[in-house]
C-alpha cells in the first residue's frame, strides 16, 4: 500500500522554486530540497527521478501559476492602451524592487533556454500574451505588431530598470510603455 504524501506537489514545487529564487537553479539538488522541504532524498527520487526532471516539473508549475495570472489580468483590465499598460505593470510586480534579485530570476530564464519543453511553454504564453496585448489595440492597424512590439518594449524596459534601478520597477514599466504609445499614437 503506497504511503500517503506529507506535501502535496504543489507545496513541494512551491518549496523548490523558493530555492531556485533564493540561491540559483544549480542549487536546487535533491539534498538541498530535501533539507528546505523535510524529506528525504529517496522520496525526492521516488518522485521526480532526476534532479532535471525536478527542475523542470518546478518550472511547469512556474509556467502554469503565470499562465493563471496572465489569464486573470488579461481579464480584469479594459480592452484599450491603458489595460495593456495595466496588464504589463501588472505582470512586472513579482519582479520586486530588487534589481540583483531580478538579475537573479534570469537564471530561471536560462533554464527555460535550455529545456525544450520549457522553451514550447515560454512560446506558448508569448502567444496568449501577444493575443491578450493585441484585443487591446482591436481598433488599430495591425494590433499584433503593436503587441509584439510592446511586449518587447516592456522586457527591454526590465533590463534597463535592472541597469539604473531607479525606483520601483512598475513605476518605470509604467513610464516607459506610457512613452511608447506617445512614440506610436494607437
Amino acid at each position: 500500500m503506497p504511503r500517503h504524501r506529507t506535501l502535496s506537489d504543489e507545496q513541494l514545487l512551491a518549496m523548490v522554486m523558493a530555492l531556485i529564487h533564493a540561491e540559483g537553479p544549480d542549487a536546487a539538488t535533491f539534498a538541498a530540497v530535501a533539507k528546505a522541504s523535510g524529506l528525504s532524498g529517496s522520496t525526492l527520487v521516488q518522485r521526480f527521478a532526476t534532479k532535471a526532471a525536478m527542475l523542470r516539473a518546478a518550472l511547469l508549475h512556474a509556467w502554469d501559476r503565470l499562465d493563471t495570472e496572465t489569464a486573470r489580468l488579461a481579464g480584469t483590465v479594459p480592452k484599450t492602451p491603458e489595460g495593456a499598460i495595466a496588464l504589463l505593470v501588472g505582470l512586472s510586480q513579482d519582479y520586486g524592487d530588487n534589481a540583483a534579485a531580478y538579475g537573479e530570476g534570469l537564471l530561471v530564464l536560462r533554464e527555460d533556454f535550455r529545456d525544450l519543453v520549457l522553451r514550447a511553454r515560454g512560446a506558448a504564453w508569448g502567444t496568449a500574451l501577444t493575443a491578450a496585448i493585441a484585443q487591446c489595440f482591436g481598433s488599430a492597424t495591425a494590433p499584433e505588431t503593436i503587441a509584439r512590439l510592446m511586449l518587447s518594449q516592456w522586457q527591454g524596459s526590465l533590463i534597463w530598470w535592472g541597469f539604473g534601478a531607479e525606483g520601483p520597477v512598475a513605476v518605470y514599466v509604467e513610464t516607459e510603455l506610457r512613452c511608447f504609445l506617445a512614440a506610436i499614437k494607437p
